[in-house]
């Protein structure tokens, strides 16, 4: 695989398991030195020690992007570790589903937090150091990457509140796209359908085997898969901006 982020720096959020995981193994691959933030440290040193292991340059950054402090904080360990921030993956998510008038508002009030916040949060950190790289060889451009869902797109009964957060992050995708496009920096949504992660596994055992028997198909989507399409994006040209890529596995209907 040829080395066509080398000399450029990325930030994953979410970075310990899943498409996280698999973005940050697929950027390293490509060249890039690569900052990992998330919770789990035991999970993000085993992601450090692969990228290592393979020749690569990477940062464990233990963090609760959340929390706004640390949000701010992680982008600007980044900078300081490795001098620039070319390419920010706002990965990190929660899915907690079921019907509105059962719902713990405590519930609703984690995925706001981090499906929206928090990828706002560390947006506003990163665009300074962003709009600088864009200026900067090698590539003089740099890239905002927003993991959305297909449920930022078709709003289901049962997941209102997980939806409501992935639309919010299009919408946020879009006016930002407008306001730092002329400044080479280009912002792009990722829409995965179905995908093996475990995302679903923070919910309640119902809610869990309504997602397995309801979502059921033979050939998922794999987080390598939504690692490959941010790969592509970030990937092209400095006069090729790709704003956003639905990624459903084939069976997938809706």
């Amino acid at each position: 695989m040829g080395k066509t982020l080398e000399g450029t720096v990325a930030l994953v959020t979410g970075a310990s398991s899943g498409i996280g995981r698999a973005t940050t193994l697929l950027l390293a691959a490509n060249g890039a030195k690569v900052a990992a933030a998330a919770r789990r440290a035991d999970l993000l040193a085993e992601v450090i020690g692969e990228i290592e292991g393979a020749g690569g340059t990477a940062l464990a950054i233990e963090a609760d992007i959340a929390d706004p402090a640390q949000a701010a904080a992680a982008v600007e360990r980044t900078v300081a570790s490795y001098g620039r921030l070319d390419t920010l993956v706002n990965n990190a998510g929660v899915m907690l589903l079921g019907p509105a008038i059962e719902a713990d508002p405590e519930d609703w009030r984690r995925m706001i937090d981090l499906n929206i916040t928090a990828l706002m949060l560390c947006t506003r950190a990163a665009l300074p150091h962003l709009v600088a790289a864009a200026e900067l060889e090698p590539r003089r451009v740099a890239d905002i990457v927003n993991i959305s869902s297909t449920a930022g797109r078709v709003a289901r009964a049962g997941a209102g509140v997980y939806a409501a957060t992935k639309f919010a992050v299009g919408a946020f995708s879009e006016v930002l796209r407008q306001e730092v496009t002329k400044q080479h920096v280009r912002v792009s949504l990722v829409e995965p359908g179905r995908t093996v992660t475990e995302l679903a596994s923070h919910n309640k055992p119902e809610i869990i085997e309504m997602i397995r028997t309801g979502f059921a198909m033979d050939d998922p989507l794999q987080a390598e898969d939504i690692a490959d399409a941010v790969r592509y994006i970030v990937t092209r040209p400095r006069h090729v901006a790709v704003n956003e890529i639905l990624v459903r596995p084939t069976e997938q209907q809706y």
